[in-house]
């Protein structure tokens, strides 16, 4: 039988199922049971991660921080492991990741930390594995995610300003850090777990409205029991405006700017510097290109960056995907804003599908000179499927799916999705919003800007509206309402009497939509919008595939009930990742809602179409 020794005491693996943390004076040794091998670290835990001189320090022993951010909620949980192996098999130490509020508190004070927001079983298995987390939980987090992690329903208050020390904003973060903090505080590194250092809120200098704000969120943090390192993460501009006292300020990037490092020196002189975001690729948006950044470019930026002694965060070192509606806008320097593409692919180091990349093995390389033993071996590459194509045998109307969601609202004049009165009065978050009203007459309909994003229409008048995703960057987060916002003038006289049907498209509808029996066969006449159905047989175990449409035009794809997210024929992306342990052995239900054209196939590949690429600037 397999044993291990600890403490000179050889122990086998049946019992070393069932250790418990043991804790000693001076020190602590780190168990987690586990089905499979833990790794056992023994180390004091007297004196945790300082930045008191030009080093970081850990055990008053220098210390530098080699990160990468992996999203726990853009990979499917049966992968974590596999992603964070292959991130300590690179030669990082630590591990950085964000925590999305408005998928942790979707309505008012319902909280989830299960199953795929399991955000313990995550830093248990970051410490399982030997890694460091710096933990960066907001409330804002950007991460061209929706509205930057924040929750819609915060919008409801018409007055609203968030990221301030409003009171309605600061009494709802209140109650997300009462249910968030508690969870996090004995994973510190003081209390023997892997957190070395905290974020406070994200990028607040690029923003900076209410100079009582990040005091605010520092507090919001300490008075619920952090203990370890403080840090505050802002671009060049943002530096002046973005710390906090008691923080250490580091900085975002991609290309090396020497004046930068001079103006940390002279805000904090004698203090280590850290790359808390050095962007190894960059976010694509839908009707653009493929952003990439040559391997050869960023290993040059890495390498300088170590020269200098300094700390580095890789953000991403995996991207994943932005699964469902949580892409975020981007509406910088743009019109309107445009909306990111489902694969946050970010041309990071490992891919979308957690596959290796030539970033990932110069970055190997170059990392291997800085630890004095050999790297632990590169985890083997996840098995790809191009299934065969299946044919779409069945369709529903947008209008014959209605009664499968919940009653229309009526109302004289339009809502935005955020105040209708549905989720138990926390509005609509997500999704498709069906407005409908009767027009007695042709004419010119005026939308006066408020249809928040896409609108489609139809006969006796029907707005289809979709939230394409909320800007997640800018100073416009206060004006993310989604929907109809305001009046809709037909022949310059505003519509009135509205039948309001909210289409989210959550799994218990889908679950539904599988299920009913009104489904038509495709010899029947089509009708856009509309829901289509297939089913994929798997013969063997499933690996990953990607799901691909050339014969559609825009939609969404759900895979045995979960929303795999956006596609769309402009581009860039022209396939969906399907995780593996998502599909099953045997028969998959394939539905997808499509909102204009279908040839009625549904093709699969086994490696990714991100588009056409063009080099980051």
């Amino acid at each position: 039988m397999e044993s291990s020794s600890v403490f000179g005491v050889r122990l086998s693996l049946k019992q070393r199922y069932f250790l418990l943390m043991c804790v000693v004076v001076g020190g602590i040794i780190v168990y987690r049971s586990t089905r499979s091998r833990p790794e056992v670290r023994r180390i004091s835990r007297v004196d945790g991660l300082k930045a008191n001189s030009s080093q970081f320090t850990l055990e008053r022993k220098p210390f530098r921080i080699l990160g990468g951010s992996i999203h726990y909620f853009r990979v499917p949980r049966a992968y974590w492991e596999d992603r964070l192996l292959k991130l300590k098999a690179c030669g990082l130490n630590t591990l950085t990741t964000y925590v999305p509020w408005n998928l942790h508190e979707p309505e008012r004070g319902t909280f989830n930390f299960k199953d795929q927001l399991d955000l313990e079983a995550y830093l248990r298995l970051a410490a399982r594995l030997g890694l460091w987390v710096i933990l960066r939980p907001g409330p804002y987090i950007c991460a061209e995610w929706d509205l930057g992690g924040l929750p819609s329903w915060l919008l409801q208050d018409k007055n609203m300003k968030l990221r301030t020390t409003y009171p309605g904003f600061t009494d709802a973060v209140n109650s997300f850090f009462n249910q968030l903090i508690k969870k996090v505080v004995p994973h510190q590194y003081s209390k023997g777990g892997p957190i070395i250092a905290v974020q406070v809120e994200n990028e607040y200098g690029s923003y900076f409205k209410d100079k009582d704000y990040m005091p605010f969120i520092k507090e919001a943090l300490t008075s619920r029991g952090i203990t370890e390192l403080l840090l505050t993460s802002d671009n060049k501009e943002g530096l002046k405006l973005g710390g906090v006292k008691g923080a250490l300020e580091t900085i975002n990037f991609q290309k090396l700017n020497p004046n930068v490092f001079k103006y940390l020196d002279e805000i904090q002189p004698q203090k280590p510097k850290m790359v808390m975001e050095y962007w190894s690729g960059w976010f694509d948006l839908w009707g653009g290109l493929h952003h990439v950044f040559t391997a050869e470019e960023m290993t040059a930026v890495v390498t300088e960056i170590l020269k200098l002694d300094m700390s580095i965060n890789l953000y991403m070192f995996h991207g994943g995907t932005n699964f469902g509606f949580m892409n975020g806008a981007f509406a910088v320097g743009i019109p309107s804003p445009k909306p990111m593409v489902t694969s946050y692919d970010y041309d990071a180091p490992l891919s979308e599908a957690g596959d290796y990349t030539t970033k990932y093995l110069l970055l190997r390389n170059l990392f291997s000179h800085y630890h004095t033993q050999p790297l632990p071996d590169q985890p083997p590459a996840q098995e790809k499927r191009a299934y065969h194509s299946v044919v779409v045998k069945q369709h529903l109307s947008l209008w014959d799916i209605l009664p499968f969601i919940d009653k229309p609202f009526k109302s004289e004049k339009p809502v935005n999705m955020e105040n209708l009165p549905v989720n138990n009065n926390n509005g609509q978050s997500y999704g498709y919003t069906l407005y409908e009203t009767v027009i007695t007459s042709g004419g010119y309909l005026n939308s006066k800007n408020n249809i928040r994003d896409r609108a489609l229409g139809k006969r006796t008048l029907g707005l289809l509206v979709e939230n394409c995703g909320r800007v997640n960057y800018g100073n416009t987060l206060d004006e993310q309402r989604k929907g109809l916002v305001g009046d809709i003038e037909l022949n310059k006289r505003p519509l009135r009497d509205f039948i309001i049907h909210s289409l989210d498209m959550k799994p218990g509808f889908v679950h539904r939509l599988e299920s009913s029996s009104h489904w038509m066969s495709m010899r029947q006449q089509q009708t856009f919008p509309g829901f289509f159905q297939a089913t994929l047989y798997i013969s063997r175990y499933p690996k990953d595939t990607f799901i691909k449409l050339p014969g559609w035009s825009k939609g969404v794809v759900f895979i045995n009930g979960r929303n795999l997210g956006r596609y769309w024929s402009i581009g860039p992306q022209q396939t969906l990742y399907i995780p593996g342990p998502w599909l099953n052995r045997g028969d998959n239900k394939v539905i997808i809602f499509e909102e204009q054209e279908t040839d009625g196939k549904i093709q699969f590949a086994s490696s990714p179409d991100n588009g056409m690429a063009v080099d980051v600037q």
